[in-house]
């Protein structure tokens, strides 16, 4: 028997039963479409992790920790000889934060740093470039906030939060800061030095601006200072708090740069085998992702419960067509048809049935998720007046959640339609003739 001989002959049946069939395709559409819809949550929340640790941290960068105290110049150089290591970053901490422009005046974060490696590592600008000389700093894009003038005692008693960051704004810089000096005060955070010795300073001069980082809350008014500054600075600062003398010149900050994204499993590797201790955004992305396979399995697996509810129908409307076709199973066999091509009729049947509903219930998903995408942010906006995330999604439908949703429900689809089938081959030609099944 020819296969389109069985596709006229399985579609002539299903004509016959044409209102039993569409509700049978109709279940296995819904338990499709539930099955997507479900798992699309898990794939939406998973992207928008994914997306949003991408957003601010580079896939390219190690952050480096010794297990036996802070790094020295000693581990930088072994760390840059890594193959593979494109820069080594780090960083000093600068007990001095007192910077003041005029009668303006802010306490920022004040580290130093090795320029050249910065510029290799792709610290980038808003605007101006990296310093050059000894007495040029680098500021935050939110430096200027930070930079006030002196404000009344207790002026924002009585005032809200909101009252008091808009009025905190009225005293903040609101000039451009490029190429502008800056008074950096030796001065230390320690109650027991006397206050006439808190007066050195040191000029510098702001040439450059940090871009403004990718989040909206995150606030960077930090200064990067010279590593020749910093030389400069730590003996000023140990005249005024002698113990500062005992300070090492180790670094509070060390990241190692990649040539690729690539490169990071690998250069973790070589690092750890030399005792130190590695973080990046890839080992964050393996835990995120063994956290979110799991749950999308979860997902998955409970979406596959509808699944199986609609494969029962599938089950019900095949044993009712093999009973209801006896007759002709009895005819067929009499003229020489073998189980074999019985049993690939009634699977071809519920082949049939699982297309239709798997076909559907892809495309009925898809039309739910880009409807739910493109309504709940306004529906959330319109009536819990708070607006969603930029990127917020709730639904993502990747390829791979359509193949995996498609290959489980044709599974269980013909899983539902061997049985029937099978018990279509055991009926006695006889008995079929005489319409005694």
């Amino acid at each position: 028997m020819k296969f389109k001989d069985k596709h006229r002959f399985v579609r002539s049946n299903m004509k016959r039963n044409k209102t039993r069939v569409w509700m049978t395709i109709l279940a296995s559409t819904m338990g499709c479409a539930f099955l997507i819809m479900l798992a699309s949550v898990g794939f939406a929340i998973h992207k928008t992790a994914i997306d949003d640790v991408m957003s601010y941290r580079l896939m390219n960068e190690i952050e480096i920790q010794k297990e036996n105290g802070p790094l020295v110049e000693e581990d930088v150089k072994k760390l840059e000889n890594i193959k593979n290591v494109k820069a080594v970053s780090r960083k000093k901490y600068v007990p001095a934060n007192e910077l003041s422009l005029g009668e303006y005046t802010a306490y920022a974060e004040v580290k130093s740093a090795h320029m050249p490696s910065e510029r290799k590592a792709g610290f980038q600008l808003e605007k101006g470039r990296m310093p050059k000389s000894k007495n040029e700093v680098v500021i935050g894009y939110h430096f200027a906030q930070e930079l006030r003038k002196e404000m009344p005692e207790n002026f924002t008693e009585g005032m809200s939060e909101d009252e008091v960051q808009t009025k905190m704004k009225e005293f903040a810089y609101d000039g451009d800061l490029l190429n502008k000096t800056l008074t950096y005060r030796m001065k230390v955070d320690n109650p027991d030095i006397k206050a006439e010795a808190q007066t050195k300073t040191v000029e510098v001069k702001i040439v450059g601006i940090g871009k403004k980082p990718n989040k909206e809350w995150m606030i960077d008014s930090s200064v990067m200072i010279t590593d020749d500054l910093h030389s400069e600075v730590m003996p000023l600062l140990s005249e005024i708090d002698p113990e500062l003398k005992n300070s090492d010149d180790s670094y509070s900050s060390v990241k190692v740069y990649t040539s690729s994204a690539e490169d990071v499993k690998a250069v973790s590797d070589k690092i750890k085998d030399k005792g130190y201790l590695t973080y990046s955004v890839v080992s964050e992305l393996k835990e995120l992702n063994i956290y979110f396979t799991l749950f999308k399995a979860g997902l998955i697996f409970i979406g596959g419960i509808a699944v199986l509810i609609a494969s029962i129908g599938i089950f019900n409307t095949m044993t009712m067509a093999v009973t209801e076709r006896s007759q002709d199973i009895g005819i067929m066999k009499a003229i020489g048809a073998t189980p074999k091509t019985i049993k690939r009729i009634f699977l071809l049947e519920s082949g049939y049935i699982g297309l239709w509903g798997v076909g559907l219930g892809t495309i009925v998903a898809y039309l739910i998720s880009y409807g739910v995408n493109f309504a709940l942010p306004m529906i959330i906006e319109q009536f819990m007046n708070e607006k969603p995330p930029e990127d917020f999604i709730l639904s993502y439908i990747p390829w791979s959640l359509t193949v995996i949703a498609v290959t489980i429900c044709m599974s269980v689809t013909l899983l539902s339609g061997w049985r029937p089938a099978a018990k279509a081959t055991t009926v006695d030609v006889l008995k079929a003739l005489r319409r005694d099944v």
